[in-house]
């Protein structure tokens, strides 16, 4: 923040001691180790730290610094103010997804069945169990599906294609499980961050009679949402579509999606049986993905792997579409190569190649969303 108050500056042990041993008379022995350096010392730290508590409890007192840039830390001080203009931070939701069981025809798999993942010794990476969310009979064939979701809410319930290998739960007649899309939509409570973005969201642009600003404002309510952005007469007169975004600045899932309809509106008439006015239908989507794919021949330092620096164009190509998201519509060739040139072990580079081009942006449209494609390095 600011400087601090004249009155809360420079108010140190030392300083404090000092200002009270001058305002006693000249003649008096005031040295350190003295009887009055001795008394006074106490009270000049006990002040000192009391303005170091004022100190603090001024910071905490405006939102922009009561946040916290820690993910893993949540400021009390920062839920206070924002609940002040109805602004509450989201919980953790849960990753969602759908098991296939294999075995004898015609077996009942219950709902509440528990599923899991492999735990992996070499990273210390716990396994993630899942629960099934309704009871499915095996068909002719041995086999049935049936929708899960994650035991505990996070983002770490989010895993890929075929991580689900395990039964929990033993049920007769079953002898295999997996699932053959990801696990997704499980979000961490809402970060300092978030909460403050979404804040002054509120605070500077006040959404009201159904205007753009409020349909983002009732989108962020929903757990899970990381940006939305709204396309009014999208199929017409009185047709509202908004594109969601999640925490990741990918495409959101679609309990998120439908979560958000619900929430807006979840009829989709025109009554206003949700948020939104009576008059305007919204429809609720993903953003379409736009996979932004790299292709490069690097020269490499000495000793510098092409392994290496390909996770560390892939971490910086991700970084960077993230902070477009929703708020840039180009993809810049001259950002891209300059993240390459970031990278010590990358020296130089040569046919850098951004979605097949290397002579001009490209651009995302008002619904899409660029995400991290495959990156090639050649050797």
């Amino acid at each position: 923040m600011a400087d601090f108050p004249y009155y809360l500056q420079g108010q140190t042990e030392e300083a404090i001691r000092r200002r009270m041993l001058d305002r006693l008379p000249a003649d008096l022995d005031k040295s350190e180790g003295s009887f009055l350096w001795d008394t006074q010392a106490p009270a000049a730290f006990m002040l000192s730290e009391a303005a170091s508590w004022a100190q603090e409890l001024l910071r905490r007192g405006f939102v922009s610094t009561a946040a916290s840039t820690d993910d893993n830390f949540r400021s009390d001080e920062l839920d206070l103010r924002a609940a002040e203009h109805g602004v509450t931070r989201r919980g953790a939701t849960f990753a969602e997804g759908t098991a296939t069981f294999t075995g004898e025809p015609g077996r009942l798999v219950p709902a509440g069945t528990t599923v899991s993942s492999l735990s992996d010794d070499g990273s210390g990476e716990a396994a993630k169990e899942y629960e099934t969310l309704a009871a499915v009979t095996l068909s002719e064939s041995g086999k049935g599906s049936a929708p899960i979701r994650a035991l505990l809410a996070g983002k770490a319930g989010n895993i890929p294609p075929g991580a689900i290998t395990l039964l929990s739960d033993s049920v007769a007649g079953v002898t295999g499980v997996t699932n053959a899309a990801a696990a997704t939509g499980g979000s961490n409570i809402e970060s300092d961050v978030s909460l403050l973005e979404r804040f002054y969201a509120k605070v500077r642009n006040q959404g009201t009679s159904g205007n753009k600003s409020q349909y983002m404002q009732w989108a962020g309510e929903i757990p899970g949402v990381g940006a939305s952005r709204v396309l009014p007469l999208w199929k017409g007169p009185g047709t509202v579509a908004v594109y969601l975004l999640d925490n990741d600045k990918r495409a959101a899932g679609a309990s998120i999606v439908s979560k958000v309809q619900d929430y807006i509106d979840p009829t989709q008439d025109g009554q206003g049986e949700g948020m939104a006015p009576a008059g305007p239908v919204v429809t609720v989507m993903p953003a379409e993905e736009v996979p932004i794919h790299i292709e490069v021949t690097p020269t490499l330092a000495s000793g510098a792997s092409a392994a290496d620096v390909k996770a560390q164009i892939q971490a910086g190509v991700a970084s960077y579409l993230k902070q477009l998201a929703f708020r840039d519509p180009l993809v810049r060739y001259t950002r891209i190569a300059a993240i390459l040139l970031d990278i010590p072990p990358l020296i130089d580079y040569a046919q850098l190649t951004v979605n097949g081009t290397s002579e001009r942006n490209i651009e995302i449209k008002e619904h899409q969303v660029a995400v991290p494609g495959t990156v090639t390095v050649h050797g």
